[in-house]
């Protein structure tokens, strides 16, 4: 992801979340460094994510495709591609929150390994000034992944 990128991903951003990220949030992930990439498809951003890694584990922070090219498997090709890059860094755990009321994505999660570990109470904004939880889920990745030090 770069600067000129970003107003794509608001686009994306916007168009598939009730409560998206702002931009700055965006920029902010960039300027600290955090990993963030995008999704080309027939030269369109069509997708994105964001992953933090410090002391042994990563968080994805945000994975999103915008809602035209969903269904397309683009989003388990950006998840796999931020399992790979926590794995080449040496990462131990992989972690994540989630709606329970995202169907899609619990299920891509289940089938890439994640599993619940916890709950964050009314984590998330919801629909007429209400709260919703978030499942923490997290993917052990294998020694054997991680290569020799």
């Amino acid at each position: 992801m770069e600067d000129g990128d970003i107003e794509s991903v608001m686009a994306i951003e916007q168009a598939a979340y009730p409560f998206p990220w702002s931009e700055g949030i965006f920029r902010d992930c960039m300027r600290v460094g955090y990993t963030c990439v995008v999704c080309e498809q027939h030269d369109r951003l069509c997708g994105y994510a964001v992953l933090s890694v410090s002391a042994g584990e990563a968080h994805i922070l945000n994975v999103c495709v915008e809602p035209g090219f969903q269904g397309q498997g683009l989003g388990r090709r950006l998840l796999e591609y931020l399992l790979e890059l926590a794995s080449i860094g040496r990462v131990d755990t992989v972690l994540l929150e989630v709606r329970p009321s995202n169907d899609p994505a619990r299920a891509l999660y289940d089938a890439l390994g994640f599993n619940e570990i916890g709950r964050r109470r009314a984590y998330y904004p919801a629909r007429h000034s209400t709260r919703e939880d978030a499942l923490v889920l997290a993917k052990a990745l294998m020694p054997e992944n991680l290569g020799p030090a």
